[in-house]
């Protein structure tokens, strides 16, 4: 296997070896601790403009599931592993990880230290870094640093199917980069589910005559400005009074439309065994999770148990949780928060 280098932005370097797709990058690392679903992982758009380093040893080992994808797109610009699977084992497998992302172009370093990597940012934070094929100099370096995600929402959001479901209930997704199973878990509930892009009207949105409207999860900052207008329609259809649900970056959207703000974390919320409280009954649950950003708020409906910081806001008729109630990949101890959605919709609807 050809050698292969990452970069980081403080200068530290890494040799390991190059697999998919030979392709220098620039990226953003953030760690992911879970420990299955690394497809989902591949195909969720919410990992758009990152580096993304599985905390877990052998990824690959059972191929590539096409129905498993969360996207039709590949957002991430690269994937770190310790080992990968060249010959999986599954009787759904189609293909391999080396060659699915060499057909993707994107770049695969394995071979590292993941256990030191995870650690550095554990300890420094988030931060930026390079993949390349030489050994890295001051330029590679001064040029991780530089790197900053840009276009999030509006890079991924076309990546999702444009409506399906034949359900009574009609729900709007407003669609950041939205993951496949929250549209199959709203279908299952007799839903037929339309998505409409990040940049859609309130008007425009409002004529389908929506039954509740789900806010997606998505890339990037919350408060980027380039999510302004974003914020501007959601703050219109919640006083339309329809029901909303956010999901992860909809969570913050719509809490940024109340008038909260949001904060960096310093090495976020990724994986598929975060603890979660519901403040109202004191029971945990375990989650799945995907975001480098929360919302600064004390009177959370859900909250993080490990760090305190916000996981759900209610708003009476609307609600919004941070982490994946439709568990893919992940535990299913929150899909229930779906059903509370549909409830809230026939509520609303006098059904």
């Amino acid at each position: 296997m050809k050698a292969a280098y990452l970069i980081l932005e403080n200068g530290t370097v890494f040799e390991g070896q190059a697999f998919g797709a030979e392709a220098e990058t620039t990226g953003e690392i953030v760690f992911t601790t879970a420990m299955t679903g690394y497809l989902e992982t591949l195909t969720d758009p919410s990992y758009f403009g990152q580096i993304v380093l599985q905390t877990f040893p052998l990824i690959g080992n059972y191929g590539i599931i096409p129905d498993d994808f969360e996207s039709a797109g590949i957002g991430l610009k690269a994937y770190i592993v310790k080992y990968h699977c060249a010959l999986p084992s599954n009787f759904r497998s189609l293909d391999s990880l080396d060659s699915l992302l060499k057909a993707r172009g994107i770049a695969g370093l394995c071979g590292i230290d993941t256990r030191q990597l995870t650690k550095i940012i554990r300890s420094a934070g988030v931060m930026n870094g390079k993949i390349t094929y030489t050994l890295p100099t001051e330029k590679d370096r001064v040029e991780a640093a530089a790197y900053s995600v840009k276009d999030a929402v509006k890079a991924v959001s076309a990546f999702s199917r444009a409506e399906a479901g034949d359900g009574a209930r009609r729900i709007a997704v407003m669609d950041f980069g939205a993951k496949k199973g929250i549209c199959d878990a709203l279908i299952s509930r007799g839903c037929f589910v339309k998505h409409y892009a990040f940049d859609a009207e309130y008007e425009e949105i409002l004529s389908m005559k929506p039954d509740g409207v789900v806010l997606s999860n998505g890339p990037g900052d919350p408060a980027d400005p380039a999510n302004s207008g974003i914020v501007e329609t959601i703050r219109s259809l919640q006083k339309s009074g329809i029901p909303i649900l956010g999901i992860c970056l909809g969570h913050q959207l719509l809490a940024l439309a109340n008038g909260y703000v949001t904060k960096k974390l310093k090495f976020g919320h990724r994986g598929a065994n975060q603890p979660v409280k519901d403040t109202a009954t004191g029971r945990v649950y375990i989650t799945s999770q995907n975001h480098g950003y929360a919302v600064v708020a004390d009177n959370g409906s859900f909250v993080n148990v490990n760090d305190g910081t916000c996981e759900g806001l209610d708003y009476g008729v609307s609600f919004s949780v941070q982490f994946h109630p439709e568990a893919h990949a992940g535990p299913l101890d929150t899909t229930f928060l779906f059903d509370r959605f549909i409830e809230r919709i026939d509520k609303y609807a006098g059904r």
